[in-house]
């Protein structure tokens, strides 16, 4: 397998545990340990149509985890923009998506002032009001949204105090919308942000869920979740495979299991989502993963 090296080496820079770029021939029994200790990112390129190439940083704490998303976020958001519109991305909720959008909050005003054009969606969300204590929106809006002052025509909230079905074919409209994507197609949201729960779920994709999303399917749909609050709106496994970017955010040693099985194997549903992408980036404070991949 060939390899050659990244342009991207700069996302190692805020950390002690510079990037590497791993295929799955870096992970299992025998594998080199780049993913332990990389000497630097690289590219690796199989023939497979999907190449499966994953960027694993490793920071010290949550902390550094959070602080390094949020600067490698601004060069996203300060980067040209797709040719078609405007930047768009998707969040997550969780501890860390409070970490990262505080660290951002604090960074933006000085590197990125109103961070562009970007505009906020996100990726799945409780069937609660916007002002719950368990809105992921709510969780945005106080640490990030309104500390920068984003224009309200710049957020894309989920409406999760509608009934579900109304909620979920909402926030389909208005992403079709703002990505000018007609029926039919599946719009390229930008950049996906993705937390990890400790059973490997994404946004609101838990084990057991169906994978079979078509270009059909809806982009968005209620489930009923085996952690409270149990009704939300979740996107699909198909707009999450579709994005441009998609960065994962891993925090606390309980989730290494579930992460060094995302990476070897179909079995979660993070698994799934980096099996069917071109790349995926994962930012963790898990000291024990690199032993994990690399012994199973």
């Amino acid at each position: 397998m060939g390899h050659r090296r990244s342009d991207r080496r700069e996302l190692g820079r805020d950390t002690p545990h510079p990037a590497g770029v791993l295929s799955r021939g870096d992970l299992g029994p025998g594998a080199r340990r780049r993913a332990a200790h990389p000497r630097g990112a690289r590219l690796a390129r199989p023939p497979a149509p999907v190449v499966n190439e994953l960027t694993l940083l490793q920071f010290p704490s949550d902390a550094e985890l959070a602080s390094a998303a949020a600067r490698e976020f601004i060069r996203f958001a300060t980067s040209p923009g797709t040719p078609t519109g405007p930047r768009t991305v998707a969040l997550s909720g969780g501890r860390i998506a409070r970490g990262f959008c505080t660290a951002l909050a604090h960074l933006a005003p000085a590197e990125s002032p109103g961070l562009g054009s970007v505009h906020f969606f996100w990726g799945d969300e409780r069937c609660v009001p916007p002002t719950d204590p368990e809105s992921n929106f709510a969780l945005a809006n106080q640490h990030l949204l309104q500390p920068l002052g984003i224009p309200a025509g710049r957020i894309h909230r989920i409406r999760g105090e509608l009934p579900p079905p109304a909620a979920a074919a909402e926030a389909e409209r208005e992403l079709r919308e703002i990505l000018a994507s007609p029926n039919g197609t599946v719009p390229r949201i930008d950049l996906v942000i993705l937390g990890m729960g400790e059973d490997g779920h994404v946004a609101s994709l838990f084990p057991g869920d169906p994978v079979a999303d078509t270009a059909t399917s809806p982009l968005f749909r209620p489930v009923v979740a085996s952690k409270p609050p149990p009704n939300r709106i979740t996107a699909s496994y198909t707009l999450i495979r579709e994005a441009r970017e998609v960065w994962v955010l891993a925090s606390g040693a309980g989730k290494a299991p579930a992460l060094a099985q995302s990476l070897l194997t179909t079995e979660t549903p993070l698994g799934n989502v980096r099996a069917t992408r071109t790349r995926v980036r994962v930012f963790t404070d898990i000291p024990q993963l690199a032993a994990a991949v690399t012994t199973r």
